[in-house]
């Protein structure tokens, strides 16, 4: 992998945590508008969808340029729907990033031929 690479895994990570915060505040507030006179529906709504729109494209832009099979791909799709699922997502991505650097560095400096 490149550092273009390990920079869209990059930001994927960057946006996954925020976005699963999003999610999980924007189903507190759903329960807060059931039970009380509390509504923050429409703006965490609002929040929530910008993020998860933003972590859709960085999806779409990782997968392009990783060539990560089809299953690896649906994983991170998976997580970024599930409420806790953005931030194992994150710790996953954090690796790869770090392994996909580590590993330019290396070709770069001519010490490995990956």
């Amino acid at each position: 992998m490149d550092i273009k690479t390990a920079s869209s895994l990059q930001r994927l990570r960057l946006v996954s945590a925020p976005e699963a915060v999003s999610f999980l505040l924007l189903l507190v507030c759903s329960v807060l508008k059931r039970t009380t006179e509390f509504n923050a529906v429409p703006v965490m709504g609002a929040i929530h969808g910008v993020l998860f729109i933003l972590y859709v494209l960085f999806w779409l832009d990782a997968w392009n340029r990783t060539k990560w099979n089809v299953k690896t791909a649906a994983l991170y799709f998976v997580l970024s729907v599930l409420p806790l699922g953005g931030f194992f997502a994150e710790r996953k991505l954090k690796r790869e990033a770090q392994d996909a650097v580590i590993a330019s560095r290396a070709r770069r400096e001519g010490t490995v031929n990956a």
